[in-house]
């Protein structure tokens, strides 16, 4: 650890490195011209609006998606987003794999895999893209191993000029 220090104080001395230094703690900011334009003609963009988002989890294990729903619903509740409906299928789906027992001969001896996957379901209605982003990413960075995320959003849009009443 001496050896260390001693060699970092002598790399301070030397011009090289302190040049170096200087150069990563640099706080000025350069702009160009073009970026100086673009940021005086900005025009606020309007953010976008979705009537629902469903959040369809799949896992192995039923009470972790259970207790991962009730955490995604009062993540929910506590940035205002309006909760619909949630519900989980019954039963598993069950997927069954069979393969013979030895990879050379014996085709009447086969060994059986079978994987249960659960489904959960949820809605969330009457969000804006920036609060769907942040709930999204919180959702996600908390999401338990063995669980999967599918995330189905539905866009509100304004109707086409040719389709308004007006127009024609």
């Amino acid at each position: 650890m001496l050896k260390f220090l001693d060699v970092s104080r002598r790399l301070a001395a030397t011009s090289l490195w302190s040049n170096h230094a200087t150069r990563l703690l640099s706080t000025e900011a350069t702009s160009t011209p073009s970026q100086n334009a673009a940021a005086a003609s900005s025009v606020p963009i309007p953010d976008k609006l979705y009537s629902r988002v469903e959040l369809q989890m799949k896992g192995i294990d039923p009470e972790v998606m259970k207790s991962y729903a009730y955490f995604a619903k009062t993540a929910a509740e506590h940035l205002d987003i309006e909760v619909g409906k949630h519900w989980a299928l019954r039963k598993a789906v069950k997927d069954r794999l069979t393969l013979l027992k030895s990879v050379h001969i014996y085709k009447k001896h086969r060994v059986q895999y079978e994987i249960r996957n659960y489904y959960r379901f949820m809605h969330f209605h009457k969000l804006t893209g920036s609060t769907l982003d942040t709930f999204l990413e919180y959702v996600e960075r908390n999401l338990p191993e063995g669980v999967a995320l599918k995330v189905t959003r539905v866009e509100l849009q304004a109707l086409p000029e040719h389709l308004r009443p007006g127009a024609v």
